[in-house]
């Protein structure tokens, strides 16, 4: 019952003006950070391991404006998933090196962390004539599951893929031309991870991108989101040169040091109410 009362919300203020949508967002983030201690304890762990030279006050603010710019990004998701298409792309701006996705070389999109992925995946569906595909993470509740899936796929031809389908399937979906969405930067356990300094701190990363581009034969075009007044800016980068190599290790740590440039740029629209240090090297404690 309430997931559909959550939904009902979304569709409702999707029609308010984006200020008013902005301001229950503050509102959200300003009662999450205040009410929510576990995970206010993870953004600070996180900002004071990769930003050591920030003192406790300004660790604070940034992760206040956090707090503040995941909910905003959250309820951003009606306008995005339930407004006219032309007010989406009004909003949503294109920008950068769109050039990359012309024709139908194998691409693949690194898509770091950043509150405005939703925003990056509506403008490349709505706005770019390709075919898109990416990794889907089934979620708990069938309702908002469905949601999800609706306004993700709402524009274009995109295709959510399981994990279970298996790289095979991904792999000949690159080779087809179909654009791979790909967010290689969470922690997703030991299992799939290898360790790659992460603003210097040992970190639990995935290697998927120097893998799918080496197997897919994909060239890698990253894709930053960033929550503007008036909206979105999206913004496309120049094709990586070199990339990927045979060194898999080499290759995850390049990822990682690129994104830290990304991070740099607007600290505080990285997503870290994520656990990015949970897994932790043999031997060593947890952070958290």
């Amino acid at each position: 019952m309430m997931s559909h009362l959550g939904v009902a919300f979304m569709r409702l203020i999707a029609h308010l003006p984006l200020s008013w949508v902005r301001a229950l967002g503050r509102a959200l983030g300003a009662a999450l950070y205040a009410l929510v201690a576990s995970r206010r304890k993870v953004v600070d762990t996180n900002l004071r391991l990769c930003f050591p030279q920030w003192t406790a006050q300004e660790r604070r603010r940034r992760s206040r404006e956090v707090f503040v710019y995941v909910a905003q990004s959250f309820l951003d998701r009606a306008w995005l998933w339930h407004a006219p298409p032309e007010v989406v792309k009004q909003r949503v701006h294109l920008t950068g090196a769109v050039q990359e996705l012309a024709g139908q070389d194998a691409t693949i999109l690194f898509c770091p962390h950043f509150v405005g992925l939703d925003a990056g995946v509506s403008a490349m569906s709505q706005q770019v004539p390709r075919s898109f595909v990416g990794i889907y993470t089934q979620q708990s509740n069938p309702v908002v599951d469905a949601w999800v899936l609706k306004g993700r796929n709402r524009f274009g031809d995109a295709r959510p893929m399981s994990r279970s389908e298996g790289v095979r399937d991904l792999i000949a979906a690159l080779r087809a031309g179909h654009v791979m969405y790909l967010l290689p930067d969470m922690n997703f356990g030991p299992e799939e991870s290898i360790f790659v300094p992460f603003y210097g701190v040992p970190a639990a990363t995935v290697p998927s991108l120097s893998r799918f581009a080496r197997l897919g034969r994909a060239k890698v075009v990253p894709l930053i989101t960033q929550l503007t007044p008036t909206g979105y800016e999206v913004r496309l980068g120049e094709a990586w040169k070199d990339f990927p190599t045979k060194d898999l290790e080499a290759d995850t740590a390049l990822m990682n040091l690129r994104l830290q440039a990304y991070i740099d740029e607007m600290p505080s629209q990285y997503y870290w109410v994520h656990k990015r240090f949970k897994t932790r090297p043999p031997g060593e404690p947890g952070v958290y």
